[in-house]
C-alpha cells in the first residue's frame, strides 16, 4: 500500500496533506527519511503497517476503527481544527477520535457536514475532481430574475477560476436550491456577488445520497451500515 494512502487511514491527515508532509520532510519510515514512492507491509492484510512510522519525531498510532458521523451545523461554528479557537468544530467533536470533515462549510453557513477518519474518503468527497453532488438551500436579500438563474445554471467565472454548470431550482421569490459537483471555496456566495445578490443564508441540506432529514441544528448522528456502504460504493466511481 501507497504511504500516504495509509498515512490517511491512520486518520492524521488527508491523503494529500500526508503527500504534502512526506514532500517536506516530515514524515519518517523507520529511520529513514520516507519518499513518496515508499509502500507499507501490513500484516495479514490488515490495517496495520510493519514498519515503525514517525511524524515529526512522533510515533504514528495504527489505524482507529472508521468513525462516521453526521453533524447539523449552527452558524458561527468554524470547520477549522483549531484549538484556539473557541468558536471551532474541534471542540464540539469526541475527544477520543481524530475527526475531520469532509468539505468545509464557512462560518457563515449551516448545514449537513459529514465527519470522519476515514482519510481516503474524505478526500475524494472534498476535491472537486471526483464530481460528488452536495446541495444547497440559499436565500438572497431580495427577489431575484430569470436571467439570475439562468447565469447561475450555466458555467461561469466568478474570478477564482471557471465552474462548470449547476442544476438550480427556484424555492421561492428569493431563495433557491442548488447543486454542485465541484464545491470551490465559498462558490456560491461569491457567484452571487458577482451577479449583485447578497447570500442572507445557506444551508447545506446534503452531500451525495445523505440528507439533514430530521437531525436537529448542532446535534450528531452515526451513519449506519447501509448508509455507509452506499457511501463508500459511491465514491469507488
Amino acid at each position: 500500500m501507497r504511504l500516504a494512502h495509509y498515512l490517511a487511514q491512520t486518520g492524521l491527515c488527508s491523503r494529500r496533506e500526508a503527500a504534502r508532509r512526506i514532500e517536506a520532510g516530515e514524515i519518517f519510515l523507520g529511520d529513514k527519511l520516507a519518499k513518496h514512492t515508499d509502500r507499507v507491509t501490513l500484516v495479514a492484510g490488515q490495517r496495520h503497517c510493519l514498519e515503525k512510522l514517525f511524524y515529526r519525531g512522533e510515533p504514528i498510532s495504527l489505524p482507529e476503527p472508521y468513525t462516521y458521523l453526521l453533524f447539523n451545523k449552527p452558524v458561527g461554528v468554524d470547520c477549522r481544527l483549531l484549538k484556539n479557537d473557541p468558536s471551532s468544530l474541534l471542540h464540539l467533536l469526541p475527544q477520543d477520535k481524530r475527526l475531520y470533515p469532509a468539505g468545509r462549510l464557512d462560518k457563515d453557513s449551516r448545514g449537513l457536514l459529514l465527519l470522519s477518519n476515514d482519510g481516503e474518503l474524505t478526500h475524494k468527497l472534498m476535491h472537486p475532481d471526483f464530481c460528488h453532488s452536495k446541495c444547497y438551500r440559499v436565500t438572497v436579500e431580495r427577489a431575484f430574475t430569470d436571467e439570475f438563474i439562468h447565469t447561475l445554471r450555466s458555467p461561469m467565472d466568478y474570478g477564482h477560476g471557471q465552474v462548470c454548470s449547476s442544476q438550480v431550482t427556484p424555492v421561492s421569490a428569493n431563495s433557491f436550491e442548488i447543486i454542485l459537483t465541484q464545491g470551490k471555496k465559498r462558490q456560491i456566495r461569491r457567484m452571487c456577488r458577482l451577479l449583485g445578490y447578497r447570500v442572507i443564508d445557506l444551508c447545506r441540506t446534503g452531500i451525495m445520497t445523505l440528507t439533514l432529514d430530521h437531525l436537529a441544528e448542532g446535534e450528531f448522528r452515526q451513519l449506519n451500515q447501509d448508509e455507509i456502504t452506499t457511501l463508500r460504493q459511491l465514491c469507488q466511481n
